[in-house]
């Protein structure tokens, strides 16, 4: 069975590896590859380590966010360790709607013996916050442009349907027949199924408006990546919450295409809406790729290095595997 989901991991990763360079080719096949080129060499390194701190800073904030939810449901973990797991949670990432990052709730489990029926509504309720977090910033950008609030009215109609299953037993056993005919996701229907109770508590009154207001606040610093990548390359005529808008709207689409980290969806669309706004083709593929690396490829390797630290390729990961 270990070996099994091993090999599976691998090959899902270098399958979506290999199909995003594929993507990022055809990206330049279609634009004129000396412009790139070009302009690559024109970005300007000075704005270079706040980006990668800027991004280490977005995911120590919603890191708390977790253990945040985890110290609100009882589950009492170290820090530093519990730090780890969710930093490899990073890598699989890759995988579609993010559901690999379920692999966090069996580092607990094997780690510490906490059950996964505790620990994946945790999981869940962060895809719901994910949602509501990068809503909310986008809002932030609908005077800037237009066409996200056509996407915020899609998105909202999104978190009332999740509203909805949380909220009523009825609907969420409903959910939960729905899912069980996914087969990635048969292995942990029976703990999903007994965690209503912990993923209501995870989305009321208190915990609710923290947990949101974190991930607001992880929102808008990748944001400020997106800033600083424009900055580097002296494109000055954007406002910063115009930016704002334009990447969450692209964030949303891929979000709700449930492919692996939106791969192409927000690519193409990120692309699109900066060639609508004016902005070179070439040029545009050029941000599109950099904010990408900064964005997210830049996390999944950091979890690869996490994964490796805490045993995440250990053939003893999934011993003994009950509820």
């Amino acid at each position: 069975m270990s070996n099994e989901v091993i090999m599976k991991f691998y090959r899902n990763f270098l399958l979506v590896v290999v199909s995003i360079i594929v993507l990022y080719i055809a990206f330049l096949i279609f634009s004129d590859f000396n412009v790139i080129r070009e302009k690559i060499f024109d970005f300007n390194i000075d704005y270079l380590p706040i980006i990668l701190l800027l991004a280490p800073l977005s995911w120590v904030i919603i890191f708390f966010r977790w253990h945040f939810l985890l110290k609100n449901s009882d589950i009492t973990v170290p820090k530093k360790e519990n730090f780890k797991i969710y930093m490899a949670g990073f890598a699989m990432s890759v995988t579609p709607g993010k559901v690999g990052e379920l692999i966090k709730s069996q580092f607990l489990k094997s780690k510490y013996g906490i059950s996964r029926k505790k620990t994946l509504p945790i999981i869940l309720s962060e895809y719901f916050y994910n949602i509501i977090g990068v809503l909310a910033v986008s809002i932030l950008g609908v005077y800037y442009f237009e066409f996200s609030l056509y996407v915020i009215i899609l998105t909202s109609g999104l978190i009332i349907t999740a509203l909805t299953i949380i909220s009523s037993e009825t609907f969420f056993k409903k959910f939960v027949n729905l899912i069980s005919k996914r087969n990635f996701l048969k292995k942990y229907v029976s703990s999903i199924s007994d965690s209503h109770i912990i993923l209501k508590k995870s989305t009321r009154g208190k915990i609710f408006i923290i947990s949101s207001a974190l991930t607001v606040a992880f929102w808008l610093t990748e944001a400020l990546i997106v800033y600083f990548v424009f900055l580097s390359f002296n494109i000055l005529n954007f406002e910063f919450f115009k930016i704002v808008a334009i990447y969450t709207t692209s964030l949303i689409l891929g979000i709700v295409s449930f492919l692996p980290m939106g791969v192409g969806v927000v690519e193409g669309s990120l692309a699109g809406f900066l060639s609508y706004e004016g902005v070179d083709i070439s040029i545009a593929l050029t941000l599109v790729i950099l904010i990408r690396i900064f964005t997210r490829w830049y996390g999944v390797i950091v979890g690869l290095v996490f994964m490796k630290l805490i045993g995440g390729f250990s053939k003893n990961l999934f011993a003994q595997d009950k509820n």
